[in-house]
Protein backbone atom coordinates (compact mmCIF):
# COMPACT_ATOMS: atom_id res chain seq x y z
CA UNK A 1 0.00 0.00 0.00
CA UNK A 2 1.42 3.85 -1.15
CA UNK A 3 2.38 5.63 2.14
CA UNK A 4 1.56 9.19 2.27
CA UNK A 5 3.78 10.63 -0.06
CA UNK A 6 2.19 8.96 -2.97
CA UNK A 7 -1.42 10.33 -2.76
CA UNK A 8 -0.20 13.87 -1.00
CA UNK A 9 -0.98 15.28 -4.32
CA UNK A 10 -4.30 14.14 -4.83
CA UNK A 11 -4.82 15.83 -1.07
CA UNK A 12 -6.23 19.83 -1.87
CA UNK A 13 -4.16 21.12 1.16
CA UNK A 14 -4.51 24.78 -0.04
CA UNK A 15 -6.47 28.16 1.50
CA UNK A 16 -7.70 27.85 5.02
CA UNK A 17 -4.66 28.53 6.38
CA UNK A 18 -6.47 30.93 9.22
CA UNK A 19 -8.80 28.17 10.37
CA UNK A 20 -6.00 25.97 10.76
CA UNK A 21 -3.84 28.31 12.63
CA UNK A 22 -6.98 28.88 14.99
CA UNK A 23 -7.19 25.19 15.30
CA UNK A 24 -3.57 24.53 16.12
CA UNK A 25 -3.27 27.61 18.49
CA UNK A 26 -6.54 26.98 20.57
CA UNK A 27 -4.95 23.20 20.95
CA UNK A 28 -2.13 24.49 21.91
CA UNK A 29 -3.85 26.95 24.77
CA UNK A 30 -6.26 24.36 25.68
CA UNK A 31 -3.82 21.91 26.51
CA UNK A 32 -0.79 24.22 28.34
CA UNK A 33 -4.21 25.57 30.55
CA UNK A 34 -5.50 22.28 31.25
CA UNK A 35 -1.95 20.95 32.34
CA UNK A 36 -0.56 23.76 34.47
CA UNK A 37 -4.04 23.22 36.29
CA UNK A 38 -3.51 19.51 37.01
CA UNK A 39 0.47 21.06 38.13
CA UNK A 40 -0.80 23.26 39.98
CA UNK A 41 -3.31 20.96 41.98
CA UNK A 42 -0.54 18.63 42.66
CA UNK A 43 1.88 21.59 43.71
CA UNK A 44 -0.53 23.40 45.71
CA UNK A 45 -1.57 19.80 47.80
CA UNK A 46 2.24 18.95 48.32
CA UNK A 47 2.57 22.76 50.20
CA UNK A 48 -0.41 22.51 52.17
CA UNK A 49 0.45 18.82 53.08
CA UNK A 50 4.01 20.24 54.36
CA UNK A 51 2.39 22.79 56.12
CA UNK A 52 -0.08 20.63 57.86
CA UNK A 53 2.22 17.54 58.74
CA UNK A 54 0.22 14.20 60.06
CA UNK A 55 0.90 12.43 62.83
CA UNK A 56 0.89 8.66 62.48
CA UNK A 57 -1.03 8.80 59.30
CA UNK A 58 -3.92 10.78 61.33
CA UNK A 59 -4.79 13.86 61.78
CA UNK A 60 -6.89 15.01 65.28
CA UNK A 61 -9.17 17.80 65.57
CA UNK A 62 -10.50 19.41 68.53
CA UNK A 63 -14.31 19.91 68.47
CA UNK A 64 -16.65 21.76 70.41
CA UNK A 65 -19.83 23.48 70.43
CA UNK A 66 -20.24 27.06 68.99
CA UNK A 67 -21.04 29.70 71.62
CA UNK A 68 -23.00 32.71 71.09
CA UNK A 69 -25.03 35.21 72.60
CA UNK A 70 -28.18 33.08 71.40
CA UNK A 71 -27.50 29.47 73.20
CA UNK A 72 -24.92 30.87 75.79
CA UNK A 73 -27.18 30.40 78.69
CA UNK A 74 -27.90 26.38 77.38
CA UNK A 75 -26.06 23.31 78.39
CA UNK A 76 -23.66 23.13 74.99
CA UNK A 77 -22.10 19.69 75.63
CA UNK A 78 -21.98 16.88 73.99
CA UNK A 79 -24.07 13.86 74.45
CA UNK A 80 -23.37 9.71 73.97
CA UNK A 81 -25.89 10.39 71.04
CA UNK A 82 -23.80 13.45 69.31
CA UNK A 83 -20.68 11.07 69.36
CA UNK A 84 -22.31 8.56 67.35
CA UNK A 85 -23.60 10.76 64.99
CA UNK A 86 -19.87 12.55 64.72
CA UNK A 87 -18.54 8.83 64.23
CA UNK A 88 -20.59 8.47 61.36
CA UNK A 89 -19.72 11.44 59.77
CA UNK A 90 -18.10 11.93 56.48
CA UNK A 91 -14.13 12.00 56.14
CA UNK A 92 -14.28 10.46 60.36
CA UNK A 93 -12.58 7.72 60.91
CA UNK A 94 -13.40 7.62 64.99
CA UNK A 95 -14.36 9.81 67.57
CA UNK A 96 -13.79 10.00 71.32
CA UNK A 97 -14.58 12.29 74.48
CA UNK A 98 -12.93 14.10 76.49
CA UNK A 99 -14.22 13.44 79.59
CA UNK A 100 -13.84 15.85 82.79
CA UNK A 101 -13.89 15.52 86.44
CA UNK A 102 -17.26 15.92 88.43
CA UNK A 103 -15.77 17.13 91.74
CA UNK A 104 -13.08 19.56 92.98
CA UNK A 105 -9.61 18.99 92.09
CA UNK A 106 -6.65 20.60 93.32
CA UNK A 107 -2.77 20.48 92.86
CA UNK A 108 0.44 21.99 94.78
CA UNK A 109 3.83 20.63 94.56
CA UNK A 110 4.83 21.16 98.18
CA UNK A 111 7.96 22.41 98.94
CA UNK A 112 9.98 22.16 95.88
CA UNK A 113 7.91 24.51 94.34
CA UNK A 114 5.46 26.40 96.18
CA UNK A 115 2.77 26.70 94.20
CA UNK A 116 -0.92 24.90 94.76
CA UNK A 117 -4.13 25.57 92.50
CA UNK A 118 -7.54 24.04 91.65
CA UNK A 119 -7.46 22.57 88.57
CA UNK A 120 -9.70 20.60 86.33
CA UNK A 121 -8.88 16.72 84.98
CA UNK A 122 -9.85 15.25 81.64
CA UNK A 123 -9.38 12.01 80.22
CA UNK A 124 -9.37 10.44 76.49
CA UNK A 125 -8.67 6.89 74.76
CA UNK A 126 -5.30 6.39 74.63
CA UNK A 127 -5.57 5.61 71.45
CA UNK A 128 -5.89 9.38 70.92
CA UNK A 129 -2.73 10.59 72.45
CA UNK A 130 0.33 12.02 71.10
CA UNK A 131 2.31 10.33 73.89
CA UNK A 132 1.69 7.32 75.24
CA UNK A 133 4.11 6.34 78.35
CA UNK A 134 4.24 2.46 80.05
CA UNK A 135 3.16 3.90 83.24
CA UNK A 136 0.34 5.95 82.34
CA UNK A 137 -2.10 3.30 83.64
CA UNK A 138 -4.12 3.34 86.98
CA UNK A 139 -6.37 0.66 89.16
CA UNK A 140 -8.54 1.12 91.82
CA UNK A 141 -6.77 0.84 95.09
CA UNK A 142 -3.36 2.41 93.20
CA UNK A 143 -2.04 5.80 95.40
CA UNK A 144 -0.32 7.12 92.34
CA UNK A 145 -1.71 9.11 89.60
CA UNK A 146 -0.08 9.71 86.41
CA UNK A 147 -0.71 13.18 84.53
CA UNK A 148 0.20 14.12 80.65
CA UNK A 149 0.51 17.63 80.91
CA UNK A 150 -0.49 19.50 77.76
CA UNK A 151 3.16 21.55 76.79
CA UNK A 152 1.08 24.86 76.31
CA UNK A 153 0.25 24.41 79.74
CA UNK A 154 4.06 24.03 80.89
CA UNK A 155 5.20 27.00 78.81
CA UNK A 156 2.31 29.56 79.81
CA UNK A 157 3.56 28.77 83.44
CA UNK A 158 7.28 29.12 82.39
CA UNK A 159 5.85 32.84 81.75
CA UNK A 160 4.28 33.92 85.00
CA UNK A 161 6.38 32.25 86.95
CA UNK A 162 9.19 34.70 87.22
CA UNK A 163 6.55 37.24 87.98
CA UNK A 164 5.10 35.19 91.05
CA UNK A 165 8.68 34.44 92.48
CA UNK A 166 8.55 30.85 91.22
CA UNK A 167 11.08 28.82 89.70
CA UNK A 168 10.96 27.76 85.90
CA UNK A 169 11.58 24.30 84.83
CA UNK A 170 12.08 22.33 81.84
CA UNK A 171 10.38 19.66 80.25
CA UNK A 172 12.65 17.09 81.53
CA UNK A 173 12.54 18.21 84.70
CA UNK A 174 8.44 18.29 84.72
CA UNK A 175 8.74 14.93 83.93
CA UNK A 176 10.70 14.20 87.44
CA UNK A 177 8.59 16.31 89.46
CA UNK A 178 6.10 14.64 92.23
CA UNK A 179 3.09 16.84 93.26
CA UNK A 180 -0.20 16.26 95.36
CA UNK A 181 -3.62 16.11 94.14
CA UNK A 182 -6.59 16.31 96.09
CA UNK A 183 -9.81 15.02 95.42
CA UNK A 184 -12.85 16.74 96.98
CA UNK A 185 -16.50 15.40 96.95
CA UNK A 186 -19.57 14.68 99.26
CA UNK A 187 -17.97 12.03 100.92
CA UNK A 188 -14.80 14.24 102.11
CA UNK A 189 -10.77 14.37 101.01
CA UNK A 190 -8.85 11.95 98.91
CA UNK A 191 -5.20 12.76 98.61
CA UNK A 192 -2.98 11.06 95.60
CA UNK A 193 0.32 11.11 94.58
CA UNK A 194 0.65 12.11 91.28
CA UNK A 195 3.84 12.72 88.62
CA UNK A 196 3.97 14.46 85.30
CA UNK A 197 5.20 11.32 83.17
CA UNK A 198 5.01 13.08 79.87
CA UNK A 199 4.20 16.26 77.83
CA UNK A 200 1.19 16.20 75.20
CA UNK A 201 1.28 18.52 71.61
CA UNK A 202 -1.92 17.70 70.91
CA UNK A 203 -4.03 18.02 73.47
CA UNK A 204 -4.49 20.96 75.53
CA UNK A 205 -5.45 19.85 78.91
CA UNK A 206 -4.29 18.11 82.19
CA UNK A 207 -4.90 14.45 81.07
CA UNK A 208 -4.93 11.47 83.36
CA UNK A 209 -5.65 7.57 82.70
CA UNK A 210 -9.13 7.30 81.52
CA UNK A 211 -9.90 4.46 84.43
CA UNK A 212 -9.00 6.71 87.42
CA UNK A 213 -11.32 9.68 86.09
CA UNK A 214 -14.32 7.20 85.44
CA UNK A 215 -13.68 5.99 89.16
CA UNK A 216 -13.38 9.22 90.82
CA UNK A 217 -16.29 10.89 88.70
CA UNK A 218 -18.49 7.91 91.16
CA UNK A 219 -16.68 8.15 93.65
CA UNK A 220 -16.47 12.61 94.65
CA UNK A 221 -18.89 13.41 91.72
CA UNK A 222 -22.83 13.61 91.78
CA UNK A 223 -22.58 12.75 87.92
CA UNK A 224 -21.14 9.10 86.70
CA UNK A 225 -22.20 9.91 82.90
CA UNK A 226 -22.11 13.53 82.57
CA UNK A 227 -22.37 15.50 79.09
CA UNK A 228 -18.76 16.28 77.84
CA UNK A 229 -17.74 19.60 75.76
CA UNK A 230 -15.04 18.14 74.03
CA UNK A 231 -14.83 15.28 71.34
CA UNK A 232 -11.65 14.79 69.39
CA UNK A 233 -12.09 13.74 65.49
CA UNK A 234 -9.77 11.08 64.56
CA UNK A 235 -9.39 11.48 60.62
CA UNK A 236 -6.85 10.91 57.58
CA UNK A 237 -7.01 14.49 56.20
CA UNK A 238 -8.16 16.99 58.55
CA UNK A 239 -8.96 19.42 55.10
CA UNK A 240 -11.25 16.91 53.57
CA UNK A 241 -13.86 19.46 52.07
CA UNK A 242 -17.30 16.53 53.11
CA UNK A 243 -15.26 16.66 56.70
CA UNK A 244 -15.15 20.75 57.13
CA UNK A 245 -19.18 20.90 55.45
CA UNK A 246 -20.79 18.58 58.05
CA UNK A 247 -18.66 20.65 60.64
CA UNK A 248 -19.88 23.95 59.21
CA UNK A 249 -23.35 22.93 59.13
CA UNK A 250 -23.27 21.45 62.57
CA UNK A 251 -21.60 24.98 63.76
CA UNK A 252 -19.35 22.93 65.50
CA UNK A 253 -16.36 25.08 66.60
CA UNK A 254 -12.84 23.66 65.62
CA UNK A 255 -9.31 25.42 66.02
CA UNK A 256 -9.21 27.28 62.61
CA UNK A 257 -5.04 26.94 62.05
CA UNK A 258 -5.93 23.12 61.80
CA UNK A 259 -8.05 23.51 59.02
CA UNK A 260 -7.62 26.69 57.70
CA UNK A 261 -5.27 24.90 55.08
CA UNK A 262 -8.25 22.63 54.08
CA UNK A 263 -10.62 26.07 53.58
CA UNK A 264 -7.66 28.06 51.16
CA UNK A 265 -7.66 24.28 49.34
CA UNK A 266 -11.04 24.03 48.92
CA UNK A 267 -11.07 28.00 47.19
CA UNK A 268 -8.21 26.96 45.18
CA UNK A 269 -9.74 23.80 44.06
CA UNK A 270 -13.06 25.69 43.00
CA UNK A 271 -11.03 28.57 40.94
CA UNK A 272 -8.58 25.11 39.57
CA UNK A 273 -11.95 23.61 38.55
CA UNK A 274 -12.90 26.56 36.90
CA UNK A 275 -10.04 27.03 34.43
CA UNK A 276 -9.51 23.83 33.82
CA UNK A 277 -13.72 23.47 32.63
CA UNK A 278 -12.51 26.57 30.38
CA UNK A 279 -9.82 24.72 29.14
CA UNK A 280 -11.70 21.51 28.33
CA UNK A 281 -13.77 24.00 26.14
CA UNK A 282 -10.99 25.66 24.38
CA UNK A 283 -10.08 22.11 23.53
CA UNK A 284 -13.11 20.51 22.52
CA UNK A 285 -13.84 23.99 20.18
CA UNK A 286 -9.98 23.14 18.73
CA UNK A 287 -10.99 19.66 17.78
CA UNK A 288 -14.51 20.79 16.28
CA UNK A 289 -12.88 23.31 14.33
CA UNK A 290 -10.38 20.80 13.02
CA UNK A 291 -13.36 18.45 12.34
CA UNK A 292 -15.25 21.23 9.73
CA UNK A 293 -11.26 21.57 8.46
CA UNK A 294 -11.19 17.97 7.67
CA UNK A 295 -14.81 18.16 6.18
CA UNK A 296 -13.85 20.77 4.17
CA UNK A 297 -10.97 18.88 2.93
CA UNK A 298 -12.59 15.72 1.87
CA UNK A 299 -14.77 18.39 0.09
CA UNK A 300 -12.24 20.03 -1.75
CA UNK A 301 -11.09 16.92 -2.61
CA UNK A 302 -13.60 14.58 -3.24
CA UNK A 303 -13.10 13.93 -7.14
CA UNK A 304 -9.50 13.33 -6.21
CA UNK A 305 -10.04 10.93 -3.29
CA UNK A 306 -12.81 8.82 -5.36
CA UNK A 307 -10.18 7.77 -8.01
CA UNK A 308 -8.28 6.71 -5.61
CA UNK A 309 -11.43 4.69 -4.23
CA UNK A 310 -12.00 3.33 -7.61
CA UNK A 311 -8.16 2.14 -8.49
CA UNK A 312 -7.70 0.08 -5.37
CA UNK A 313 -7.66 2.53 -2.27
CA UNK A 314 -9.82 1.10 0.71
CA UNK A 315 -11.42 4.07 2.25
CA UNK A 316 -10.08 3.04 6.07
CA UNK A 317 -6.75 2.80 4.75
CA UNK A 318 -6.96 5.23 3.06
CA UNK A 319 -8.05 7.56 6.17
CA UNK A 320 -5.47 6.00 8.39
CA UNK A 321 -2.69 7.27 5.95
CA UNK A 322 -4.55 10.72 5.28
CA UNK A 323 -4.85 11.29 9.49
CA UNK A 324 -1.11 10.10 9.95
CA UNK A 325 -0.62 13.79 8.14
CA UNK A 326 -1.33 15.85 11.34
CA UNK A 327 -0.07 13.49 14.13
CA UNK A 328 3.43 15.35 14.13
CA UNK A 329 1.51 18.90 14.11
CA UNK A 330 -0.55 16.91 17.51
CA UNK A 331 3.44 15.85 19.10
CA UNK A 332 4.57 19.40 18.67
CA UNK A 333 1.58 21.23 20.00
CA UNK A 334 1.95 18.97 23.04
CA UNK A 335 5.21 19.13 23.27
CA UNK A 336 4.52 22.94 23.43
CA UNK A 337 2.36 22.21 25.89
CA UNK A 338 4.56 20.57 28.11
CA UNK A 339 7.40 23.51 27.85
CA UNK A 340 5.04 26.25 28.95
CA UNK A 341 4.06 24.09 31.96
CA UNK A 342 7.18 23.37 33.22
CA UNK A 343 7.91 26.85 32.68
CA UNK A 344 5.07 27.92 34.85
CA UNK A 345 5.95 25.13 37.41
CA UNK A 346 9.34 26.43 37.57
CA UNK A 347 8.26 30.10 38.30
CA UNK A 348 5.67 29.20 40.78
CA UNK A 349 8.68 26.99 42.45
CA UNK A 350 11.48 29.86 42.68
CA UNK A 351 9.68 33.05 42.70
CA UNK A 352 6.05 32.28 44.45
CA UNK A 353 6.77 29.17 46.88
CA UNK A 354 10.24 30.63 47.63
CA UNK A 355 12.35 27.95 46.11
CA UNK A 356 10.63 25.34 47.90
CA UNK A 357 12.49 21.60 47.97
CA UNK A 358 9.49 20.20 48.95
CA UNK A 359 8.26 20.83 45.44
CA UNK A 360 9.88 18.34 42.59
CA UNK A 361 11.73 20.66 40.18
CA UNK A 362 9.99 19.06 37.16
CA UNK A 363 6.31 18.51 36.79
CA UNK A 364 4.51 15.54 37.75
CA UNK A 365 4.49 12.29 35.89
CA UNK A 366 0.15 12.88 35.55
CA UNK A 367 0.78 15.93 33.64
CA UNK A 368 2.67 13.52 30.99
CA UNK A 369 0.11 11.28 31.25
CA UNK A 370 -2.70 14.01 30.60
CA UNK A 371 -0.55 15.42 27.87
CA UNK A 372 -0.48 11.80 26.27
CA UNK A 373 -3.63 11.26 26.98
CA UNK A 374 -4.81 14.35 24.91
CA UNK A 375 -2.86 13.78 22.15
CA UNK A 376 -4.45 10.29 21.61
CA UNK A 377 -7.96 11.42 22.00
CA UNK A 378 -6.90 14.21 19.09
CA UNK A 379 -4.93 11.66 16.87
CA UNK A 380 -8.24 8.91 17.19
CA UNK A 381 -11.01 11.49 16.56
CA UNK A 382 -8.91 13.10 13.82
CA UNK A 383 -8.94 9.36 12.20
CA UNK A 384 -12.41 8.44 13.01
CA UNK A 385 -13.54 11.79 11.36
CA UNK A 386 -11.30 11.17 7.91
CA UNK A 387 -12.54 7.53 7.92
CA UNK A 388 -16.16 8.61 8.39
CA UNK A 389 -15.65 11.08 5.51
CA UNK A 390 -14.22 9.12 3.03
CA UNK A 391 -16.68 6.20 3.48
CA UNK A 392 -19.40 8.44 2.51
CA UNK A 393 -17.11 8.44 -1.28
Amino acid sequence: MANYKDIAPFINTRGNGLSRFFGYTGLCIGTLLLLSCLQFYIDINQLLKEKNPRQNGFDFISVTREITNQNMGRDNRFTAANLEEIRSAPGVDDAAALISNQFRAKVSAGNVIPFSTDIFLEAINNSFLDTLPPNFSWQPGQTNVPIILSADFLEMYNIFAPTQGLPQISGESAASLHVQLECFGISGMQGFRSQIVALSNRINSVLVPESFLVWANKQFGQSENAPFSRIYIKTRDANAPSLLKYLDEKNYHVNKEQTRFGRIKQVLQGIIAGLSGFAVLVIALAILLFAFYLKLLISRSRDNLQLLVIIGYEPGRLGSQVSRRWVPAYAIIVLIALAGAQFLHSLFRNAIAGGNEKLDPFISIYSFTLAFIIFLICVVINAFLLRKELRKL
